[in-house]
């Protein structure tokens, strides 16, 4: 089982940056893909980053050139570099990991979420 931990969250102005962070623990070992989910409300929930072993990174298209998924494997923490926030990236954000191949569907494990919002 792995646990993740996320924070970072906030309430920040349009133009603005923010940095998540997602700590994970137990068997971390295993994982091969982690990413970033969010889910505004009345919407479905999308996948915004993911970066695999290989270090090979995917972003949703509305996000290139503004966020940047990272990881610091000696502190099992991936991070979420956000800026130039708008107002629709208003959401509450997941960090996920997965064990199988891929890095773009099935994640096994869940973080809690946290919100971010951005005011215009």
């Amino acid at each position: 089982q792995v646990q993740l931990m996320e924070s970072g969250g906030g309430l920040v102005q349009a133009g603005g940056s923010l940095r998540l962070s997602c700590a994970a623990s137990g068997d971390i070992r295993s994982i091969n893909a982690m990413g970033w989910y969010r889910q505004a409300p009345g919407k479905e929930r999308e996948l915004v980053a993911a970066i695999s072993s290989d270090s090979s990174t995917y972003y949703l298209d509305s996000v290139k050139g503004r966020f940047t998924i990272s990881r610091d494997k000696a502190k099992n923490t991936l991070y979420l570099q956000m800026n130039s926030l708008k107002p629709e990236d208003t959401a509450m954000y997941y960090c996920a990991q997965k064990t199988g191949w891929g890095m773009v569907h099935g994640y096994d494990y869940w973080g809690q979420g946290t919100q971010v919002t951005v005011s215009s």
